[in-house]
């Protein structure tokens, strides 16, 4: 089979950059049409934000700055690679990202999805949920994860 449209989900850490390194073989020897860069960005509302009472204009404020942020991080991830025949996009959305990212696939004709995974298993992921996971039964697409190095999937 052919990819022709590859996402990556990133959120800004070095774990979910371990699939950079993959991001470049399959532009080197894939023939890859598109690849989309996305990172969404958790809905921030006054019950998430904290104790804090933060009023709509400064959640808007909060939210235009973190997209900026979102927005440039995925600017200089794009200005590591430098394909010939591959266009590069980026995207940044806003809500769950599980729900948000196996939506986007769907309506934009993702054929795969490449992401790192914590490996986590036991009481960890019970507790912390796994995002990797929730796209992997939620996609249409199929999903490459890519453990993140040296962190094993050990029961906790």
């Amino acid at each position: 089979m052919m990819y022709k449209k590859i996402m990556v989900p990133l959120d800004g850490s070095e774990l979910a950059e371990c699939v950079l390194p993959h991001v470049e073989t399959f532009i080197s020897h894939c023939r890859i049409q598109t690849i989309v860069f996305v990172w969404v960005l958790e809905t921030i509302t006054p019950a998430v934000a904290g104790e804090y009472a933060i009023n709509i204009e400064e959640l808007e404020k909060q939210e235009a700055s973190r997209r900026t942020t979102a927005e440039e991080y995925l600017k200089k991830v794009v200005g590591r690679f430098h394909p010939e025949d591959t266009k590069l996009l980026i995207e940044v959305l806003s809500g769950r990202p599980a729900d948000k990212l196996a939506d986007y696939a769907e309506k934009n004709g993702v054929d795969l999805i490449l992401m790192a995974t914590h490996g986590r298993s036991g009481v960890s992921r019970w507790v912390r949920g796994s995002v990797a996971d929730r796209i992997l039964r939620a996609a249409s697409a199929p999903v490459l994860m890519v453990r993140v190095p040296g962190v094993t999937g050990k029961q906790d």
